[in-house]
């Protein structure tokens, strides 16, 4: 096709204002826009001289095309090598998987120890084992790897680190064999027992199976966990097949008039109930170590009780003391008294004939002896102790 006509494009006289060729579309697209404030391109007036539609012209193709950032092709356009390379380029080059290893390591050492490959190694045996039902549950249904690893691990650092337990008499308790435990109890709550397993296990490596009141298996979770760490329901039959398979019983005689008592009353004991301790241990012929603790009375100084309010709800008693309910969950929280545990000497029943248990004056008098035996030590510790916080 030959060269194309120019037409110029009427000016109707303006100054300024001269003959030239119109650009194509493409080139109108890639010219700047003009800025807000700069001159305005006049509207086309009726009476313009307009213009034929016409073939590029030659001269357009000199027109330079405006700077533009080079288009780089999509990531899916792009080989998969190239893209790896071109990312390489940018951020640097590739930590490798081993150093990260190594790194994860010494950061793994510097805050676990030189033990941290040993103790994780150690844990996911643990999960391995839970997972597959590789694991020993007793016959009442005591879990020892559960307690060991989470209930006394939970337990311990408050003893020592809340309370600053201190234990005496530790040696009385017999490193094998039966044993029944009999100690005092208080708190408002049940901690002194939880406490007393700890330090128990702690000294001796021995677990100590509680003998718990019917309350505490008749709520939904708690139940569950008594069960696991070894407790089960205070009752003749249970406490004569732990002791005669060798276990160390712990039972606390007093009950909920003990923990349920006044602050006024603290440190006085209370009934021991009809001596159904002694009937088993001198059935089984295992000694009887007195336990006293002090320090649990301070814990949660009750103050007061709701008897309308602890029917309702099916409980022995609805605690009021100097920080509950006025606190809130805040006057929960137990105060830090100091705690000592005594154990006394054993008494023994390997002594008396097999029929002696079916003798309720003997039963009597033993549970007076065990009775007597852990006031006095209460009162000589309540002489000895300097203050409750210290």
């Amino acid at each position: 096709m030959g060269d194309a006509e120019i037409i110029p494009i009427g000016t109707r006289g303006r100054p300024g204002r001269g003959t030239g060729t119109r650009p194509s579309a493409a080139a109108r697209n890639l010219a700047p826009k003009g800025r807000s404030g700069g001159a305005k391109s006049e509207p086309p007036r009726a009476d313009a001289e307009t213009e034929t539609p016409t073939a590029a012209a030659p001269d357009e193709a000199a027109v330079p095309a405006p700077e533009t950032e080079p288009v780089v092709p999509l990531a899916s356009e792009q080989p998969a090598t190239s893209a790896r390379l071109e990312l390489s380029e940018r951020e640097g080059p590739g930590i490798p998987l081993g150093d990260l290893l190594n790194a994860f390591q010494a950061a793994a050492r510097e805050v676990f120890g030189e033990q941290w490959e040993h103790q994780l190694a150690h844990f996911l045996a643990f999960l391995r084992r839970r997972l597959t039902g590789d694991y020993v549950v007793d016959e009442f249904g005591f879990d020892a790897e559960i307690t060991e690893r989470f209930f006394l691990a939970a337990v311990r650092p408050i003893a020592e680190k809340w309370f600053r337990v201190e234990v005496r008499g530790a040696e009385n308790i017999p490193a094998e064999g039966g044993a029944l435990i009999v100690s005092n109890h208080s708190g408002t709550i049940p901690v002194d027992a939880l406490m007393t397993m700890a330090m128990v296990h702690d000294h001796t490596g021995r677990h100590l199976r509680a003998l718990g009141a019917d309350l505490v298996f008749k709520l939904p979770f708690v139940s569950k966990v008594a069960r696991k760490g070894g407790a089960t329901l205070a009752c003749n039959e249970d406490a004569e097949r732990m002791l005669a398979g060798g276990e160390l019983v712990g039972v606390w005689p007093e009950g909920f008039k003990g923990i349920g008592k006044p602050y006024s009353q603290r440190y006085k004991l209370q009934r021991f109930g009809r001596g159904g301790f002694v009937s088993a241990a001198l059935r089984t012929q295992v000694p009887i170590v007195p336990l006293s603790v002090v320090g649990a009375e301070e814990i949660y100084p009750l103050v007061g009780n709701v008897p309308a309010l602890a029917r309702l709800l099916g409980v022995p008693y609805i605690p009021i003391t100097p920080l509950f309910p006025w606190l809130g969950p805040l006057g929960m929280v137990p105060l830090p008294s100091k705690w000592l545990l005594e154990f006394g000497e054993p008494i023994r029943t390997d002594e008396y004939d097999d029929h002696a248990a079916e003798d309720p004056m003997l039963v009597f008098n033993v549970t007076d002896q065990v009775r007597e035996t852990i006031q006095q030590t209460l009162y000589s510790l309540l002489m000895q102790r300097q203050s409750v916080f210290k």
